[in-house]
């Protein structure tokens, strides 16, 4: 089975709490103190095998979580960061935003990896907040939480050439009769329901990867039948083969069927239809063959037209040099199409948003939950640490602009405090 979408949540581990400890040591009663930091948590990391050819290992599984970080621990030693998690995906796979459908990755080289989910860092112990005017204190620092996200995983077939037409036309012959690929065959519609890759060795070393797209019908550009999941491979190759049937012996046109095909492609998008192109007339061996070369000649003088059977291997050669020649010099793309491509981009929750709604202020944001953890209320040491951090990042000063009096209450997640300068 190909599968070729798969929608996973990925979940980076949590940052492990700093510890609070003393040393306690013969001959020093009054030690200092010695609490650890703790260890960052595991990220998830999406990396490229290029063993792999579908995204069938997410079908089952929907949900990844690295592990959390350790938390610090006495006599200042640090607690042990979390495992990453390393998941494996095709070569030409796409990493989008589930909830904006924005791409923010492409994987489409061998080997390239990309951190889907940071994981959370350790917190500093309570000997990392040492000061001339606090030498014991009795306090240390959350982890910070992991990143979670959902995303999509688009995979595209990376390819040089790319063999379209209608059903039946020939295509995974062709792909059969000019590489090692084994794809079905059968004289129905629709024997190829994913994309077959195939090698095709030219000799002295020279080789391009040919990719038989199953066959495209008309309205497939508006998602008639499974076209947008078929012309989405497309988009990865550097030119396209377009495979006629010159007998007509399925009752079409080949000239009709050039134009619809052509048609699907500029309406799916203006990009693909501006794709290198090259015709292959096949099943030349059939009777009626020439006559439809003869109209299709006159009617596109301009095109470059190979004649050919697939079925019988007769005139392949020049077909196969033709491909050669015209990628020669011609560049590799990473195209994508979709609507928005930001690589590399992730959208950030604010660290600290103050805000009034409904006559309530309210104080929240990551770093305020960080802050909440890592604060003990019973102790006045840690309780200044947390006034203080309030003050450096602007809380008070937000709150005065939106207007707040003293006695008023601000609400901070689960915890109401009453405002005084």
């Amino acid at each position: 089975m190909f599968i070729d979408v798969a929608h996973i949540k990925v979940i980076a581990g949590k940052g492990g709490d700093g510890a609070v400890a003393w040393r306690r040591e013969k001959y020093e009663p009054a030690g200092g103190p010695a609490g650890g930091d703790g260890g960052n948590g595991g990220s998830v990391i999406l990396q490229t095998d290029t063993g792999l050819h579908t995204l069938m290992d997410f079908r089952y599984q929907k949900e990844y979580r690295a592990k959390n970080g350790e938390n610090g621990r006495s006599k200042k030693q640090f607690g042990k960061d979390g495992e990453d998690i390393i998941l494996k995906v095709p070569v030409g796979t796409l990493i989008k935003d589930e909830k904006t459908d924005h791409v923010i990755a492409d994987l489409n080289e061998a080997g390239k990896a990309y951190t889907i989910a940071q994981g959370g860092r350790g917190g500093r112990g309570n000997a990392k907040f040492t000061t001339s005017t606090r030498q014991a204190p009795s306090f240390a620092q959350a982890g910070s939480m992991g990143e979670e996200r959902e995303i999509c995983l688009e995979l595209k077939v990376l390819a040089d050439v790319g063999l379209i037409g209608f059903p039946n036309v020939g295509k995974s012959t062709l792909l059969s009769v000019v590489s090692a690929a084994r794809p079905k065959i059968a004289n129905y519609h629709f024997t190829t329901l994913q994309p077959n890759l195939g090698v095709v060795a030219m000799g002295q070393g020279q080789s391009f990867v040919v990719a038989d797209i199953p066959g495209l019908i008309e309205g497939a550009s508006q998602g008639v039948g499974l076209g947008h999941d078929f012309l989405r491979h497309i988009e990865r190759t550097r030119i396209l083969v377009h495979v006629l049937d010159m007998s007509g012996q399925e009752g079409r046109d080949p000239l009709d069927d050039y134009v619809k095909i052509n048609e699907e492609l500029a309406n799916y998008h203006e990009k693909l239809a501006q794709r290198p192109q090259l015709v292959f007339a096949n099943k030349m061996d059939l009777p009626g063959s020439q006559e439809n070369l003869d109209r299709f000649k006159a009617k596109y003088p301009d095109l470059k037209v190979f004649a050919g059977s697939a079925a019988t291997t007769k005139d392949l050669t020049q077909l196969l040099y033709g491909i050669q020649e015209a990628l020669k010099d011609l560049p590799y793309e990473s195209l994508t199409f979709d609507q928005e491509y930001v690589e590399e981009e992730k959208e950030k929750a604010p660290g600290i948003e103050v805000k009034k709604e409904n006559g309530r202020f309210l104080v929240q944001g990551p770093y305020i939950d960080k802050l909440l953890r890592s604060t003990y209320f019973d102790d006045r040491e840690s309780l200044r640490y947390f006034q203080e951090n309030l003050r450096k990042n602007g809380v008070v000063d937000k709150l005065r602009d939106l207007g707040i009096q003293e006695g008023e209450s601000v609400f901070i997640n689960d915890y109401e405090f009453e405002f005084f300068e």
